[in-house]
Parts: C-alpha cells; sequence; structure tokens
C-alpha cells in the first residue's frame, strides 16, 4: 500500500481517537456531579460529611439531625442515580410515553389502569410524623441535586429535564416493587385457562402443590395448631377475549421487567451462635430480582445523632431496606401469600370511572378511561376500556388499599435496638410480605412474615382461581399481627427460607395454596450445606450464597440418561451427561447441554393450552414419574418420546448457536449475565454503551440462582444483591451488588462491583475508615 496511503489512514484513526476522546471528556465532565470539596444543601440544620470509599460508597455523617443524614442520602442517591429514579417514578406515575413516545403507550395503560401511582398518593397521610420528617429531608435532598445540572446522559440522549421531586415520588416505587414481589394473579389466570381446558385436575400437573415433606421455615412445633384448610375452589369461567386482555395486561408488565419466572427466588437465613466457630450470630440475605443497568440497589453507610444503619438502599426511597445498624440486622426474601384476587363483576356491578390522560411524545395525546369496582381496579384490557367485550375482571389487592404503612416499618428497623423493636416495627408492613430474619449484638435470632394478608369468606375457597363477584367471596379481615409466622430463638439455632412453603399445614390460618411457593431445592440445598459442618464461619456461608450444585439434575438425571438418543448429536450430548456432577460452572459443558434440554422439557403444556409459558422443574419432574399425557405433543407419543425429541431439540438449537463440536458449547459463552438498561438496553446504536454482560455460573434452582431465558440463555434474573453479617465483629460483616454505585456508564462506578459480584468476592460492610480504601469526601453545609 502506498506510503501516503497509510499516513493519510493513520491521521484519519488520529483525528477520530482525538474527537471520541474529546466527546467523552466532554460529557464525563458535564455529567459527574462534585464529589470533593465543599457544597451548600438547603435545609441542613448543620455540617454533613459524604466520604466515598475506593468502591463509591457513601459514609454519610450528620452532626445536628437524622433529617440532616437521610437529606444527604437524597442528594448522593440524586448525583449518582438521576435517571435511575426518573424512570422509576415515570414507571410509578404511567408518564413513560412523555418521553419514550408511543412505544411506551401499552406499559402507561397498564401501570395507569392498576394506579399504582394513586396509591402512592395514599401513602403519605397514613405515615408517622418521624417518617414524614424524613421523607421531606430525602426529597430536599434530591432537588439539590437536580438543582447542580449535572443530568445524565439519559436525559440529554431524550432531550429533557426532570420536573422537582416531590414526597409522593420518595414513596411510589415502593408500590410496584409490591408487585414484581406480591402477587399472584397470572398463577389465578394460568390456573382459569388450565381449568377451563384441560379440566381441575390438570392445576397439579401443570402447577404442581408443594411436595410433601419437602422443607418449610417453620416447623409444626414453633406454630399453634387448628387449622381448617380450604379446599381448592371452582373457578368462573373466562372467555377467550377475556384472557387474551388479561394477558395483554402481563405482557405490559413483563416489558418493564416484572417477571414471574420459575424459580426466581431468593435466599436469606440466620445461624445462631451455638452453631458458629465465633459463638456469635451470622446472617445472610441475597433477594433475587430482575437484573438492569444501573443496578438495582445502591449501597449506603448512614449516620446520625440517633441514627446508624448501613446496607442497601433504593434510589427513590430514604431508608436502609436491607441492611444492619449498631444492634441489629435484618434479611428479607419474598413469602408469596396469597393477597390478589381475581373478582369477575356482573353486568349491572357499581363502577366508578376515571378519565386519565396519557402525553405521548410527538403524538396527540390519549385519552384513557379506567373503571373501579368495590373490589378495585378492571383491569380485563391494557385499553382500560370501561365497555369493554366480555365480563369485566377486577382486581383487590392489599397494596392499593389506601393508607400503607410499609415505609414506617422500614424506617422503624433501621432505629431498632432489640427483638421488641424490630417487631414493633414490622407491625406496621402491609406489602409486600417478607420473610425477614434477624440476629442481635445479645446472640438472639429471630424471624417474622409480616403483611397483610386476607381471611376469606367462602366455603372451600382458597383464592386460587378467579370467581365471580356474588358476595360469597369477600375478605372479612387480616390475619393478625401476632399469629402471623414467627419464632424468636429457635431451638436449632438456624432459620432457612428460601421462597419455600413457610409452616406446615398445622397452621391454623391460610396463607396461600400450595402452588404458591417455590420449589423446595434451594432451601433444601442451604440446609444440607449449613448442617454439614458443627460449627460454621463466614468462609462456609460464602460458600453456601455462592453454591451452584443442581439437586434439579439430581431429581431428572435417572429419566434424563435414560433417554433414547435421536442421533449422532443427541448421543454425544448424553455421553457428556453421564458423569456430570451437577455443578453448574460457567466453565464447563454439560450445564448447558441440562438447561437447553430443561428449556424443551418445561414447554411440557404448551400444545395442550396452546400459550408460550414454561411449567417449573417439578412438573417435568412429576410428569416423568407419573407417564403423565401431558409428554404428548398433539395428543401423540409418551415421555420416552418426549425424552427423544426434547433431547434433540436442544442439541439441535446448540449446534445451530455454537457449531455441531458438544466440546464447544461451553455453558458461558451462552449463558451470561444480563444487566441491560430499561429505556435503551434494546436500541442497537447504544444499548452498548449502557448494558453490562459477564459469563457467569449457576442455573435453575441452584442457591446461586441463574436461571438461563428461554430462547436467549441469558440470566436476566440475579442475586441482585449479596450480604453477610458477622455479629463477632460488626465491621467484618460484607456485602455487594451486581454492578455499582454509578448511573454513569463512563464514570468509574458504574460497573466495578460486577467482576466481584460474578466471582464470589466482597467489599466490606464496614463503618471504619481504615476499610474504605482510597476515599473522596464531600462537606456538606447549611447554606
Amino acid at each position: 500500500m502506498d506510503m501516503r496511503v497509510l499516513r493519510g489512514l493513520g491521521i484519519v484513526l488520529l483525528l477520530l481517537f482525538v474527537v471520541v476522546a474529546a466527546v467523552l471528556i466532554y460529557l464525563n465532565t458535564v455529567t459527574n456531579p462534585k464529589r470533593t470539596g465543599e457544597l451548600d444543601l438547603p435545609g441542613l440544620s448543620g455540617p454533613v460529611t459524604v466520604t466515598r470509599d475506593r468502591w463509591g460508597v457513601p459514609h454519610i455523617v450528620a452532626e445536628k439531625s437524622d433529617a440532616d443524614a437521610v437529606e444527604a442520602l437524597g442528594f448522593v442517591h440524586g448525583q449518582d442515580r438521576l435517571w435511575q429514579m426518573e424512570f422509576q417514578r415515570r414507571v410509578a406515575q404511567g408518564r413513560l410515553s412523555e418521553v419514550l413516545g408511543k412505544a411506551a403507550l401499552d406499559q402507561d395503560k397498564f401501570l395507569r389502569t392498576w394506579g399504582f401511582g394513586r396509591a402512592a398518593v395514599s401513602i403519605l397521610p397514613a405515615l408517622s410524623p418521624r417518617s414524614r420528617e424524613l421523607i421531606r429531608a430525602y426529597t430536599r435532598g434530591v432537588n439539590a441535586a437536580i438543582a447542580q445540572n449535572r443530568l445524565p446522559l439519559e436525559f440529554r440522549i431524550l432531550g429533557f429535564k426532570p420536573e422537582p421531586w416531590t414526597d409522593v415520588d420518595s414513596v411510589s416505587w415502593s408500590k410496584l416493587l409490591a408487585y414484581d414481589l406480591g402477587g399472584n394473579w397470572d398463577d389465578e389466570l394460568l390456573g382459569a385457562q388450565v381449568a377451563q381446558k384441560l379440566g381441575p385436575n390438570a392445576l397439579g400437573e401443570v402447577m404442581p402443590p408443594y411436595p410433601k415433606g419437602a422443607p418449610t421455615i417453620l416447623s409444626a412445633g414453633e406454630l399453634p395448631s387448628g387449622a381448617q384448610r380450604p379446599a381448592a375452589s371452582g373457578s368462573a369461567r373466562l372467555p377467550a377475549v377475556t384472557l387474551r386482555r388479561l394477558q395483554a395486561q402481563l405482557a405490559a408488565a413483563r416489558s418493564l421487567g416484572f417477571v414471574n419466572v420459575p424459580g426466581k427466588g431468593s435466599n436469606d437465613w440466620v445461624i445462631g451462635g451455638q452453631r458458629t466457630v465465633s459463638r456469635k450470630p451470622i446472617l445472610a440475605d441475597d433477594p433475587h430480582l430482575a437484573l438492569s443497568a444501573p443496578m438495582l440497589w445502591y449501597l449506603a453507610d448512614l449516620k446520625g445523632p440517633t441514627l446508624h444503619s448501613i446496607g442497601a438502599t433504593l434510589p427513590g426511597l430514604p431508608a436502609v431496606v436491607i441492611g444492619r445498624n449498631d444492634r441489629l440486622a435484618w434479611g428479607v426474601t419474598n413469602v408469596n401469600p396469597d393477597v390478589q384476587d381475581l373478582y369477575i363483576e356482573p353486568a349491572d356491578a357499581k363502577l366508578t370511572t376515571r378519565t386519565e390522560i396519557i402525553k405521548v411524545k410527538g403524538q396527540p395525546d390519549v385519552n384513557l378511561t379506567v373503571a373501579e369496582s368495590a373490589h378495585g381496579p378492571v383491569i380485563s384490557g391494557v385499553s382500560g376500556d370501561a365497555a369493554a367485550v366480555g365480563p369485566r375482571v377486577a382486581l383487590r389487592w392489599t397494596a392499593l388499599a389506601p393508607g400503607d404503612t410499609t415505609l414506617d416499618a422500614f424506617l422503624g428497623l433501621n432505629y431498632a435496638h432489640n427483638w421488641t423493636d424490630f417487631t414493633s416495627a414490622l407491625k406496621f408492613y402491609v406489602a409486600p410480605s417478607q420473610n425477614f430474619v434477624y440476629a442481635d449484638l445479645d446472640g438472639n435470632t429471630g424471624y417474622y412474615a409480616p403483611g397483610k394478608v386476607p381471611i376469606r369468606q367462602g366455603k372451600g375457597w382458597d383464592g386460587s382461581l378467579p370467581v365471580q363477584d356474588d358476595g360469597q367471596h369477600e375478605w372479612t379481615g387480616f390475619i393478625p399481627f401476632d399469629a402471623l409466622p414467627h419464632t424468636y430463638n429457635p431451638v436449632d439455632g438456624l432459620i432457612v427460607t428460601a421462597n419455600n412453603k413457610v409452616v406446615p399445614d398445622s397452621y391454623p390460618y391460610f396463607l396461600g395454596n400450595d402452588r404458591n411457593w417455590a420449589e423446595p431445592y434451594r432451601a433444601e440445598r442451604i440446609t444440607q450445606l449449613l448442617t454439614a459442618k458443627a460449627k460454621l464461619t463466614v468462609d462456609d456461608v460464602k460458600a453456601t450464597q455462592l453454591d451452584t450444585v443442581s439437586l434439579v439434575w439430581r431429581d431428572l438425571k435417572p429419566y434424563l440418561l435414560a433417554a433414547r438418543p435421536d442421533g449422532d448429536l443427541s448421543t454425544r450430548a448424553l455421553d457428556v451427561l453421564k458423569n456430570w456432577d451437577g455443578n453448574e460452572r460457567a466453565d464447563t459443558v454439560p450445564p448447558l447441554i441440562f438447561e437447553a434440554w430443561l428449556m424443551q422439557l418445561q414447554m411440557l403444556a404448551q400444545d395442550e393450552l396452546g400459550n408460550t409459558g414454561h411449567v417449573n422443574s417439578l412438573a417435568v419432574l412429576n410428569a416423568l414419574k407419573s407417564g403423565s399425557q401431558l409428554c404428548a405433543v398433539n395428543a401423540q407419543g409418551d415421555c420416552a418420546a418426549w425424552l427423544t425429541r426434547s433431547l434433540k431439540a436442544a442439541v439441535t438449537d446448540l449446534s445451530a448457536r455454537l457449531g455441531a463440536d458438544p466440546a464447544q458449547w461451553v455453558y458461558g459463552k451462552l449463558h451470561q449475565v444480563a444487566n441491560d438498561h430499561q429505556a435503551f438496553g434494546g436500541v442497537k446504536a447504544i444499548g452498548w454503551l449502557f448494558n453490562r454482560h459477564a459469563p457467569t455460573s449457576g442455573g435453575t434452582d441452584t442457591v446461586d440462582v441463574a436461571r438461563p431465558d428461554p430462547g436467549s440463555y441469558l440470566q436476566t434474573h440475579a442475586p441482585s444483591y449479596r450480604q453477610i453479617v458477622d455479629f463477632s465483629d460488626l465491621n467484618k460483616s460484607l456485602f455487594v451488588g451486581t454492578l455499582g454505585q454509578g448511573g454513569n456508564p463512563i464514570g468509574p462506578h458504574y460497573a466495578d462491583q460486577l467482576r466481584m459480584w460474578k466471582e464470589g468476592d466482597y467489599i466490606p460492610m464496614s463503618s471504619d475508615s481504615a476499610d474504605w480504601g482510597r476515599t473522596r469526601v464531600l462537606e456538606l453545609t447549611p447554606p
């Protein structure tokens, strides 16, 4: 090539590099907030120091008042996560179309129809004066961050500026979390479909009950007795048009990341001092939620004159949600009691209507008519049309009732000193019901499952299927707080929760039918690991959180290995699985073959139901054990033929993706954690800037949950936060998030925790500055 051409090409590449570098420097300058020096903050009563450690975790110390510390939390949330907070409040309000255009219209219709924003407005008047004071302080802090005008890239790309933050915004995201964690209406919908198409006897095949003898969180000895278990109720029939409308609601929710996937789950446990080397309790938690970029959680250390808590906060909420203070610690997993019911309203039902005006970027406004019955919003259509064809289906749900005081509970936990304070705070808890594990410096451990759980009237009505609004299926109250499942200082010194069944059938109240609970695999494996040694250490707890051994493989193995292969690839794949130990490591081949096969097997009832849903692993196991008729495809074949077909489909899919040599089917090539941006993640031109992927271990129902999504093999749900609290020295406690503290994709803390999270490392959950590494200090002062 001519030297002049080479020289010219070099100059062009150099100029391009200079331009790109200049753009990045400019964007970094105008988007990164001030994190050192001094700033005036309106509303402060005294000075506040914000020391960010080497991972960007802020350690906030307020001298004069706790409200000052919470105001500083709002300020750093606004500095580091303003776009995330803006997106979340627009979700809660159903106002995404204003900035994202027509593509978000169905989501806005769903959100307005359910009325999340309206429910959030009712929260503030019900809260305690202390909570309202702290919320006002938090709101001031967020608005002070907005006033700095260091807007994230997303605002510049979309061309708008955020409105002032409000107190309602500071509580509204809790309603969407309640939806993500606290409902079963989609199961009611699936149950109705199964009952109508296959008959009520097929419910247990498609949606298997919790296995007899599987672990429950509490034992019969820890509970009063005298239960009267309602039988499963019959379902009111839903016409096809109504089912389609309700399924459109589900689709809108799923597009926002609210997906009820099999085995989504969470884990937490607490170990009493009699089981640890240090003779002090150890408490662990890892909530499994949808992944996003930026990550959902924001780690923070918050200290005022009477407040000191450290752990995971949620940008937009003024409290440590999971963590510890100077006396005690807590962790949470989802209880998932049945707190939602679908009612088919009669033609003469009294309905109220309202008109919601949805502004759409670049389009005319959309007027949405929303109807409500005495039970709640009519949700039988994304359109929200009160005159929709077919029966009108209304939703009753605890989280939509006015006066939710759950935030009082979380703020109360931040201040609690002992079990009495802890349980007193939880009395204000409404939704979503959570398994709270507890430990304190005095060596006490405990468990409580707070939240409003309805008591249903109606003979044989268990709330699992839609019912007619006939006056015979109503809520008569809620399980009294003192009667909710709980234990204090259990004799065996171990409490394990993994979304498994909470109580045995002897419990005198009805929490939910046996299809409500997650499969018992994680609970069984955690208990197995934690009881394998007489005395446990923090390293043992780490290993348990990070365990990727599949008990699903253990149960399915004899059936899968007995399959008749069809073709050379199927034969070679079976040979790979024969000596596999079930450990789903990213750098090995067997997990990918197993998960690909399991995906095919979980299509068990698609031909019978005419949908694209996947059953859980237990349904697959039960079908293989029983020789279920569901194994047939279009009424042809049996379970043996189904195993052959599904294996062939799996290996055909893998060969199309990775080639015809099974040795190249390494799990991590396809199975990657997907931290995708909620607004731009699917936009090819810019998604690469915001999204973060990495190969990961784990799989369906492993303790370190990493279920690959059907079709993509990506891991979209994961342990969104991990913590281990060590009561031998609280500053030796550990935590880590999935990505990083920052919201700026070109900033230093956007994804600096991803490697640690993926490889099983943690950062110090410490208030001791000696553990913080290199720091940056920002002094906040009253004007």
